[in-house]
């Protein structure tokens, strides 16, 4: 799904990984992620791929630099990161980036 996103400028964070084999609580963890996320203040959306081989691209959006940080600082969430370097993911990168324009095509009903 598409994240509803307002009127630029905002920003986005690129999550890519590559996932370890086998599940180790990650599926449960990723959803109680999101949820909490979605309580953030800030918090404007996120959008989530993951291939057949464990390449995964996730991009939260978010008002402010400020709501990224108190994002990135919350207890569960440093949880969750630290699981991800211990056990989830092989490669990982961290990119943020200030969305200054947005344009697309809305969806067309079937």
């Amino acid at each position: 799904m598409f994240a509803q996103t307002p009127v630029p400028p905002y920003y986005a964070v690129i999550f890519t990984s590559q996932r370890t084999a086998g599940d180790d609580g990650y599926a449960d963890m990723a959803a109680n992620m999101v949820a909490l996320a979605q309580q953030q203040p800030g918090f404007l959306g996120v959008e989530s791929v993951r291939g057949a081989d464990g390449v995964g691209i996730t991009v939260s959006y978010w008002e402010s630099e400020e709501a990224i940080a108190a994002w990135r600082m919350h207890a569960e969430h440093s949880v969750a990161r630290a699981q991800g370097r211990q056990s989830w993911y092989g490669q990982f990168s961290v990119r943020v980036a200030k969305v200054e324009r947005a344009y697309g095509r809305p969806s067309v009903a079937q």
